[in-house]
């Protein structure tokens, strides 16, 4: 069903935007938002969890990317604890959860990508 054209802007958040896809693109864009969602699909994790799972990323867009998403209401931080050291996990939010259905497309698409164009080998290229 497309909707994106029905006026001239959408609000959304105090922002517009000139189609219903600028907002999903504001919302998950980027290199890192999409493959942060993967990993909290199926389960909640720790930030060290998910530093691990994520090689490439550095901490500092690991923590801006989680921020964006928190706010953008896509996952849930919760804390535990009140003195150092103390527990923070990250989890998909209902709203974030809308979203598998297209980590679940992107993900089919990646693994036919991988098995008709690329190779899967044990480690990385030095």
């Amino acid at each position: 069903m497309e909707t994106e054209c029905v006026s001239d802007f959408i609000k959304f958040k105090d922002k517009l935007y000139p189609c219903t896809v600028s907002i999903a693109m504001d919302l998950v864009g980027g290199k890192w938002k999409v493959v942060i969602l993967y990993h909290l699909k199926n389960a909640d994790k720790r930030y060290s969890e998910l530093r691990k799972e994520l090689s490439g990323i550095t901490e500092m867009t690991l923590s801006l990317q989680l921020k964006q998403l928190e706010e953008d209401g896509l996952i849930s931080r919760q804390v535990y604890g009140e003195k150092p050291p103390i527990k923070v996990v990250y989890g998909l939010t209902d709203f974030g959860r809308t979203f598998t259905p297209v980590l679940d497309a992107i993900l089919g698409w990646g693994n036919q990508i991988a098995i008709e164009k690329g190779e899967f080998v044990e480690s990385r290229p030095v």
